[in-house]
């Protein structure tokens, strides 16, 4: 019989290939979980195009509800949980890394909350110091607020994988990237359609508020580069980023959720995004 062996790869070439697709794949995941929450973002500022006015505040209310349910479900499954597992080596302390961690993400965004001037969208009163910035540009200021510790959330996952510390399998990273972005496409509907009422057209409106996103894989690929500090202290930091997480939603989300008529529908909004998130979570995970 003809030896058809003698020209297939030699062993070690073999394990050359098979190392170069499973790198090829890890760099595809990561690739994915950080552009789905940017995607999310995009499609929402891409309402601006389909929608004439701004959206109507019994929808809005519900909108921010279910960012907030999607926020907090994310935190507690996707990062509190896998940061106090990932500590079971300190016992009955293992709740420790994340309740420091919780504690400075919430710090944190305290401190640029205090720091950067920004305008919620449904108020008139800006917050931060005092400033001669536009009200277009202090509502995208707003919007970047609320996407660095979900860029953060990201990309401590992506790094934890690229290292092999793996606090979650690739479909709960995934569960996680799908839920930032299921949450960002109403902020991006929030933050174009006033830009646009504002006075800009629809085509700038779309621009700047897909561009309010991008903080989130930059701030991501910012994690991933300082890895090297973030892996060795990873229940921390995992923390950290729900504790930031945490913040926008008690500091800003809900009480604009809150004011006014209809803040039913933002509680209703809030059920419905934490047990989306919930499930995504679990049967991905």
């Amino acid at each position: 019989m003809y030896d058809f062996l003698r020209f297939l790869p030699h062993k070690k070439y073999l394990k050359k290939i098979t190392k170069t697709n499973n790198n090829l794949n890890m760099n595809t995941s990561i690739f994915l979980i950080l552009l789905i929450p940017f995607l999310g973002t995009t499609l929402g500022s891409g309402t601006v195009f389909f929608l004439k006015n701004q959206i109507k505040d019994s929808f809005q209310k519900l909108l921010l509800g279910f960012a907030s349910g999607v926020m907090i479900a994310a935190s507690v499954w996707s990062l509190i949980i896998p940061a106090i597992d990932s500590s079971e080596a300190m016992g009955k302390f293992a709740f420790v890394p994340a309740a420091i961690g919780i504690a400075l993400g919430m710090a944190f965004l305290f401190l640029l909350d205090m720091i950067i001037p920004h305008l919620h969208p449904t108020s008139d009163t800006p917050d931060g110091p005092v400033s001669k910035l536009k009200k277009n540009t202090m509502l995208m200021l707003s919007v970047t607020l609320h996407n660095i510790p979900e860029g953060m959330a990201v990309g401590v996952v992506a790094a934890s994988m690229m290292y092999g510390e793996q606090v979650m399998n690739l479909q709960a990273a995934l569960a996680l990237s799908i839920g930032i972005a299921l949450q960002n496409f109403p902020e991006g509907a929030i933050i174009s359609l006033p830009l646009k009422n504002a006075g800009g057209s629809k085509g700038k409106a779309f621009f700047n508020g897909a561009l309010s996103g991008i903080v989130e894989p930059i701030a991501a690929l910012i994690t991933i580069f300082l890895s090297h500090l973030v892996i060795p202290i990873l229940p921390y930091f995992l923390a950290f980023a729900a504790g930031a997480m945490i913040f926008v939603v008690v500091e800003e989300l809900i009480p604009e959720a809150s004011q006014g008529e209809h803040s039913n529908n933002s509680t209703i909004g809030f059920g419905l995004g934490f047990i989306l998130m919930m499930i995504l979570d679990v049967a991905l995970g």
